[in-house]
């Protein structure tokens, strides 16, 4: 039995001297796993990279044992940001988070595009800004709607905005520019309180709950953008 696909990379681990268990997010497949024979001959290895889209196809013998992937390339996205290390660990990052945060096999068109659209962000001037709202589209899809606008308090202390959520044990300041749209005065700061709200909200409601440990790539991109 086989198909034939087109997916994305988004994670894989050594199976013997020669091989690995590759894990793709698809387009008519969802998410799914297949050893890859011969994965580390360079022509291969190459084509390998988180983040890189490829044709597929996948070979099984039954439905209750793992399959094989033969693989050619569709578009190499990782070379082109090998030189710049903090889109390379964005890349990295957002992989992880859909294998982290989907089902084996469940179908889901709107995270393909998403991961599509991923490509145009990091091209664009404010990256971080676009990604980390690319980070809560994605939680949305999943079934985690974190609804800023419905949760936030704001005030104005000397003609100066601030925004927060309050809880019975601590207040949480929201960074400007997750509530109003219109706000330009960003910095690094900005962007890393950004990434740590939308953390914080992902190990509470998400990880802990599902005995899952804080992914490891989102730590690495955190600590490349300070």
């Amino acid at each position: 039995m086989h198909w034939d696909d087109i997916g994305y990379l988004i994670a894989k681990n050594k199976y013997n001297e020669n091989s690995i268990i590759a894990e793709f997010f698809t387009e008519h497949h969802g998410k799914c796993s297949g050893i890859i024979f011969g994965a580390t001959s360079k022509k291969i290895k190459n084509y390998l990279q988180i983040g890189n889209k490829l044709h597929l196809n996948y070979n099984y013998k039954n439905e209750t044992k793992i399959g094989y992937f033969n693989i050619e390339i569709f578009k190499a996205y990782s070379p082109l940001y090998f030189e710049q290390n903090r889109k390379l660990s964005c890349i990295i990052s957002a992989m992880n988070l859909i294998k982290l945060l989907t089902v084996d096999y469940q179908v889901n068109e709107e995270i393909l595009k998403l991961i599509d659209q991923l490509y145009l962000i990091i091209n664009s001037d404010d990256w971080v800004k676009e990604y980390i709202f690319w980070e809560l589209k994605l939680l949305k899809l999943v079934g985690y709607d974190l609804e800023l606008n419905k949760i936030v308090n704001k005030e104005i202390i000397n003609n100066k905005t601030t925004y927060y959520v309050q809880s019975s044990t601590e207040k949480k300041i929201v960074p400007n520019f997750l509530v109003d749209l219109d706000y330009d005065e960003l910095d690094n700061n900005n962007l890393l309180n950004g990434l740590k709200l939308v953390g914080d909200y992902l190990e509470k409601n998400i990880l802990k709950p599902n005995n899952l440990n804080y992914p490891i790539p989102r730590l690495d991109f955190i600590k490349i953008l300070k």
